[in-house]
């Protein structure tokens, strides 16, 4: 049975607690133009995508293939420390994991609060500090914009990691980083959604409103 290929993928800290909690099942990146059509080996520009063009040249893969999360992270091992972050020969991931020697900033600095410590960026992970594995699923292309309008009910952005705040009398709030009651939430989750886009992009490419890779998955076990 061949391999399964896999990928990285950065993510943030708060899009991480929304994948480990079970919120968050979709991604949105931006379209790069032009691209390569691998097939064809000619470019292609946001007038000439298709189906085919579009699940064939996707840069995070294909339904059935993997990504591994790359987050924020420290190890205390002192070959990892010093670098290039390979996998020390008496390192033990698991033991890492529950003796507090492979740590991740998206859980807090448990055990380590009193000292603070020296996060290595999400760019810098290597696979075997990766907890996070997940399977595409499906793959498109749409505009940023595309699901303006929607009721929050039937709002495709929810997927993305939107917290859903319950007001009392049945009546819900949004946001993308808090999960409490409080001032700052939408109404819409189409407005959550601009918050988060342009908190990581810019309020220029949400105005932009570029085309986007939008890639489904769901979490399977490392």
């Amino acid at each position: 049975m061949p391999e399964i290929k896999e990928r990285p993928i950065l993510f943030s800290a708060p899009m991480v607690r929304a994948i480990l909690e079970g919120r968050k099942t979709v991604t949105r990146r931006a379209v790069k133009f032009p691209f390569i059509d691998r097939a064809a080996g000619c470019e292609l520009s946001g007038n000439e995508i298709g189906p085919e063009e579009i699940r064939n040249n996707c840069p995070y893969g294909v339904p059935g293939q993997r990504l591994w999360v790359r987050e924020t992270w420290y190890c205390d091992h002192f070959e990892v420390m010093r670098g290039p972050y390979l996998k020390p020969d008496d390192l033990d991931i698991r033991e890492a994991l529950d003796d507090g020697t492979l740590v991740y900033a998206a859980d807090g600095l448990t055990p380590y609060e009193a000292d603070q410590p020296i996060w290595k960026p999400s760019i810098h992970m290597p696979r075997w500090a990766s907890r996070i594995l997940l399977e595409i699923t499906d793959v498109r292309v749409e505009r940023l914009q595309a699901g303006e309008g929607e009721t929050a009910f039937e709002s495709r952005y929810v997927a993305e990691g939107i917290n859903r705040i319950h007001q009392g009398d049945g009546d819900y709030a949004f946001h993308p980083f808090k999960s409490e009651p409080g001032p700052g939430s939408w109404t819409d989750p189409f407005d959550a959604w601009r918050e988060l886009w342009v908190g990581i992009n810019g309020a220029e490419s949400w105005n932009a409103n570029p085309w986007v890779w939008v890639v489904e998955f769901k979490r399977v076990t490392p």
